[in-house]
């Protein structure tokens, strides 16, 4: 017998692919996966989903539930038949959330059709009581997917708060269990040799439960950046985001792009602190600064509603943000700065200088300055990065400026390239998340 069908999706659009996400979760439950277990796998198809997605082509996303397997499981299976591949970026990123993951690249054997099968085994307790396939396609029919990219970003907040604090409480038993351990290791002698064996397993698990912890807060703080940067006539872009290394907490820096009737948007922003809720906040911020793009509000309105946004829902929270506009046909470009490292513009001639106008951080409540206007001219470079590239214990933030100043200015002339260099010259073992967003404006002045 084949496995039942529950539910297939078609995902063509960003929009599929939060409905995914959400009815994920719904399957997941329904069928009597552990809590822990539904996020993960709403995480990977939200992984995958992005990766794999093009707009207007299609792909499908089908559950099926297999009781003829034991343990019975839910799988899930993304189709598509064109030439597309998951990168392995992406697959590795799920396959540290689930283990059970097959991915068929498309092949003429195959008949150029392609697919990533995740599958789910049901725990002991689930498997007690069997599944209604009927009740499940019921609510899976009237489970209302998601409107908006805030909506879902919401439902992964809370996917992954209540992650949180799951493996929390876990952590904090096995801390317990590790101090009673060393305190009968003290009053009973006897039992030393046992007992250390003990507390290295128990500590082994400590460490394996934070790197899990950090493991899905890395993916899902992948979710919350751009997919893709906008293609825009006239005007070469590159971005390269790194994280800070493993061992550290994860951060809140993040860039935008987006095209608007007044010109190109383009931002860096750092969120202040290292955290889990620092990465939270910056992608409130990022979704908000999209949303407020599309009204028109020149750049420093902008940041004065971002302001607005932190003291509201986010008391306590700082961010600076970088916002440069450039204006159809490419020949000026609006600067405003809340705080944040300011934009280097490079002349064709390899001339160099940083604009260095700019305000107070966002959730202070001050006012911002209104931007500052500059001309670009034809093979104008604009550089804008976070201080996770250029600021070290040992050096004055000052010198490493200026020493970017000079590498960038005689640096490449294509924005990839020059990326590429910058994180050469500067990348190393950083301490903090690091941005490099670089554009070339190759046509000025034509519309």
């Amino acid at each position: 017998m084949r496995p039942h069908i529950l539910l297939k999706l078609p995902l063509s659009f960003e929009q599929d692919v939060f409905t995914l996400r959400r009815q994920a979760k719904t399957a997941a439950a329904e069928v009597g996966l552990e809590p822990r277990d539904q996020v993960r796998l709403a995480t990977a198809l939200s992984e995958l989903g992005r990766d794999l997605l093009r707009p207007g082509a299609m792909m499908t996303g089908t559950f099926l539930f297999d009781d003829q397997v034991t343990p019975a499981v839910l799988r899930t299976v993304l189709a598509w038949s064109d030439d597309r591949v998951a990168s392995a970026d992406s697959l590795a990123a799920v396959a540290r959330l689930l283990p059970n993951v097959r991915h068929r690249p498309p092949t003429p054997e195959q008949g150029g059709e392609g697919s990533v099968e995740i599958d789910c085994p049901l725990p002991p307790a689930a498997v007690e009581e069997p599944v209604s396939v009927a009740t499940v396609r019921a609510r899976l029919r009237e489970r209302a997917p998601a409107t908006t990219a805030l909506d879902d970003l919401r439902a992964q907040t809370g996917d992954l708060m209540t992650a949180l604090e799951e493996s929390r409480a876990q952590r904090d038993e096995l801390e317990r269990l590790n101090a009673e351990l060393t305190e009968t290791n003290q009053g009973v002698i006897a039992l030393y040799a046992e007992l250390t064996a003990e507390l290295e397993e128990t500590n082994r698990g400590v460490v394996a439960l934070y790197d899990e912890e950090h493991q899905l807060a890395l993916t899902l703080q992948r979710t919350f950046l751009p997919a893709s940067l906008p293609e825009v006539p006239g005007v070469t872009l590159a971005v390269r985001y790194l994280p800070a290394a493993s061992q550290t907490e994860i951060g809140g820096d993040f860039y935008e792009a987006v095209l608007t009737t007044a010109g190109l948007l383009l931002a860096v922003g750092d969120v202040v602190g290292h955290s889990l809720q620092a990465a939270i906040v910056m992608g409130e911020l990022r979704h908000a600064l999209r949303a407020y793009a599309a009204e028109n509000h020149p750049p420093h309105v902008l940041l004065e509603r971002l302001d607005r946004l932190l003291r509201l829902h986010q008391r306590g929270w700082t961010a600076t943000v970088c916002v440069a506009l450039i204006e159809p046909g490419s020949a000026r470009v609006h600067i405003a700065n809340a705080g944040h490292l300011p934009p280097l513009r490079m002349a064709p001639d390899g001339a160099a200088e940083f604009l260095e106008e700019h305000g107070p951080l966002l959730g202070l409540g001050l006012p911002q300055p209104a931007a500052t206007v500059h001309d670009l001219v034809p093979g104008s470079r604009l550089l804008m990065v976070t201080d996770g590239l250029v600021e070290t214990r040992d050096r004055p933030l000052r010198d490493s400026l200026e020493d970017l100043r000079r590498t960038a200015g005689a640096g490449p002339e294509q924005p990839e390239a020059l990326c590429e260099r910058l994180l050469s010259a500067f990348g190393g073992e950083q301490e903090d998340d690091t941005v490099v967003f670089a554009v070339r404006v190759e046509d000025a002045g034509q519309d």
